[in-house]
């Protein structure tokens, strides 16, 4: 490939071409099985079925009394029916046996409807006293039609029913449903790993004090999150010094279906990234046309893994994770390309200047139905995204965004 080390880029890869290379060359994982306990938050990976019918058997629906429906035509409180009580049904514990024309049996909400009932009287609706034959008896002071206040057996979910479509991301709800059908594995894609070297004889690892020449590498927990985010199964990071071989041995020993490299991407004489990739495998992609992080590429090792090229000024890395990394990682465990962030109209309060040609990714503060972009273009000012409550992207076609313009602000919190 060119070495644009100490000279430039040649030319810059317009933003859509370098995600139509990625949509291309990314697809899902495989499958795995996951027991129904551990499911939630992952993805289907096939349309999964009831095993049963729920209820399985029909079930009352309110507190009360089991009985036939027909045997209480006629009731009203002046003219009660009476019928014989002969027994009762708990959740778990249900009545022995099946009633008779003219008998009910107590009945609270969830226990099986016995065997000769069709309907539950509401309790308000009837008093228990003693029967004529000495046993006990229940009056009924108001007719109900069969059907009222049982839970058919289905009426929930029928037995073959599809609960959940394939490429779901699986809710709490949703293994919830599949456990009462008795399901008790699922078929789910399997989780992208993230290896992430962090290049740069400077870098201090998280925690520690600056001192000198040194910083403290943010970019491992920014992308550590980020991949997580993205339905990652697990992201490691390891720290390379800023030499070739250090580089080049780095990323041939490199795990995981991902490789993210932060630093060492650009045109300085320490970017041997792009340069080391090309040796390994391929570079598809070094140079994007879009602001910050134009630096940024990706690339393929010789088996195929796709390898992201990020810049290492934090904003660069964290804008080129969003617009290359993000979706393919998301891609690889079945989840949506699509940004995962939540989405709001506001109205331009001060203009937003960019450049034909270049995608801008623009960090912006809300302030009710108006946004106002942060007023700094710097790469490295982390501190410009905590600042800010979103991103605007200004599209390549746009020379401006001006006040007044309706835009859609993607926010960084949930």
């Amino acid at each position: 490939m060119h070495d644009v080390r100490m000279r430039g880029f040649r030319e810059r890869t317009a933003v859509a071409r370098a995600l139509e290379l990625l949509e291309r060359r990314i697809q899902r994982l495989g499958d795995e099985p996951a027991p129904i306990a551990r499911a939630a938050g992952r993805v289907a990976a096939e349309h999964v079925a009831a095993r049963v019918s729920v209820p399985h058997f029909a079930r009352a629906a309110m507190d009360g009394y089991a009985l036939s429906g027909e045997a209480t035509l006629g009731a009203t409180a002046g003219a009660p029916v009476e019928l014989a009580l002969v027994g009762a049904s708990f959740p778990g514990r249900p009545h022995g046996g099946a009633i008779r024309p003219g008998e009910a049996v107590r009945i609270t909400t969830g226990a099986p409807v016995p065997d000769g009932a069709d309907a539950v009287l509401m309790a308000e609706h009837a008093e228990e006293v003693a029967g004529r034959d000495g046993g006990a008896a229940v009056r009924v002071r108001q007719p109900v039609p069969p059907g009222k206040h049982v839970a058919a057996i289905g009426e929930d979910v029928m037995a073959g029913a599809v609960v959940v479509p394939a490429g779901r991301r699986l809710r709490p709800q949703d293994v919830g449903v599949l456990a009462s059908t008795g399901v008790a594995e699922v078929r789910v894609v399997r989780r992208p790993s993230v290896r992430i070297l962090i290049t740069g004889d400077e870098l201090l690892p998280p925690g520690s004090m600056p001192s000198g020449a040194s910083i403290v590498d943010s970019n491992s927990l920014v992308l550590s999150a980020l991949a997580r985010r993205d339905g990652a199964g697990d992201a490691s990071v390891e720290y390379v010094p800023d030499r070739r071989e250090a580089v080049r041995g780095a990323l041939a020993a490199a795990g995981g279906d991902v490789v993210l490299v932060s630093g060492g991407s650009s045109v300085g004489p320490e970017d041997h990234a792009p340069l080391v990739l090309a040796e390994l495998g391929e570079v598809a992609v070094h140079g994007v046309a879009m602001r910050p992080a134009k630096p940024a590429g990706f690339g393929f090792l010789a088996d195929g893994r796709p390898v992201f090229l990020l810049p290492g000024n934090p904003v660069s890395c964290l804008c080129a994770y969003e617009f290359f990394a993000g979706p393919s990682i998301r891609a690889l465990g079945g989840l949506p390309r699509a940004w995962p962030h939540r989405r709001r109209r506001c109205v331009v309060a001060s203009k937003i200047v960019s450049e034909r040609g270049r995608v801008d990714y623009v960090r912006v503060r809300v302030d009710g139905d108006r946004v106002f972009p942060i007023a700094t273009g710097g790469a490295s000012i982390l501190s410009s995204t905590t600042r800010a409550d979103g991103a605007v992207i200004v599209q390549g076609d746009e020379e401006a965004v001006v006040e007044g313009d309706e835009v859609e602000v993607l926010l960084y919190d949930a």
